[in-house]
């Protein structure tokens, strides 16, 4: 490891997104030296139980079983600088329902401190704190439609959003931190092309991932244009502690469910990687495809 000027912001909705999304990430820039924080918005207390001996646990129950299995996941990868937003409990999982056409959408119900519900000021606020703190010169949550359309998704995207306009102005809130301007927001996202090389790979196999869906609706789900990504940090060098910190949260992931049979598939292929989006902030600079660094391109020298 050498100590690097490098300061990523992450932040996530639940426990285990981080999991199934940013493992890779974070495992290559802490072994790189950087400061890596993590933000969950909520506990995941209306997450769906994977296992039938969890069944009973209560919403309060669960969201106490989640956090020790973040812990686990966290200790596999190193990361220890890590916040629930606003405070453990502070915002309560929104919950998730199914449109008509089987997509993610908002709950009729849902408890009166959801984070959907949540105040975006006092959301933000609490992340500006976070942001001032710790001056991270890249941050990175999911896109405005929350990836797959999960409220808390979408509810994190917005905070976050809102949080690095407000971190950056002298004049908002200076009892929480001297300004700082974020250099590069990036919106996680699935690496297209490695999707639909790896989901061909699975019907081969067998493997149902969407039941019910056609097939051409589900080559909707692989992700955007691949000329849209702008940065992929390969998983391969960190596959090991990935399929660790991922099944680390076994209320809520069983491995040897299709879909997560898919993922691993995904994994292993050469030059899978996390995939990422240019939310906002400086460009990366021209080359022939995506970047393999998300600092690519910040000066250090004014980003300290």
């Amino acid at each position: 490891m050498h100590v690097t000027q490098q300061r990523l912001l992450l932040v996530h909705a639940h426990p285990d997104d981080e999991s199934s999304q940013s493992v890779a990430t974070m495992a290559r820039y802490l072994d790189q030296g950087a400061h890596v924080t993590l933000v969950t918005c909520t506990l995941g207390e209306l997450g769906e139980i994977m296992l039938p001996e969890w069944s009973h646990f209560s919403p309060a129950e669960l969201g106490a079983h989640r956090q020790v299995e973040l812990e686990s996941a966290l200790d596999v990868v190193g990361v220890t600088d890590h916040l629930f937003l606003g405070g453990p409990g502070r915002y309560h999982d929104s919950g998730m329902t199914s449109d008509d056409t089987g997509r993610a959408a908002v709950p009729d119900e849902m408890p009166d401190n959801a984070f959907w519900r949540a105040d975006l000021l006092e959301a933000a606020n609490h992340l500006v704190e976070v942001i001032r703190s710790r001056r991270p010169q890249v941050a990175i949550t999911y896109d405005p439609f929350g990836n797959y359309g999960h409220p808390d998704h979408i509810q994190a995207h917005r905070t976050l959003m809102y949080a690095v306009q407000l971190a950056s102005s002298p004049s908002h809130r200076p009892d929480l931190g001297a300004p700082w301007q974020v250099s590069r927001v990036l919106w996680n996202t699935h690496n297209t092309s490695k999707w639909a090389e790896a989901y061909a790979i699975a019907r081969e196999r067998g493997l149902e991932l969407w039941p019910g869906v056609d097939e051409d609706a589900a080559t909707e789900r692989f992700g955007p244009d691949p000329s849209q990504i702008v940065a992929v940090v390969e998983t391969s060098p960190w596959l090991e502690k990935c399929r660790a910190a991922l099944g680390a949260h076994r209320s809520q992931v069983n491995l040897e469910h299709p879909f997560w049979q898919f993922y691993s598939i995904m994994q292993e292929l050469p030059g899978a990687g996390e995939a990422y989006l240019l939310g906002s902030g400086q460009p990366f600079p021209p080359g022939d495809g995506p970047a393999t660094d998300v600092f690519e391109g910040i000066d250090f020298s004014e980003a300290t």
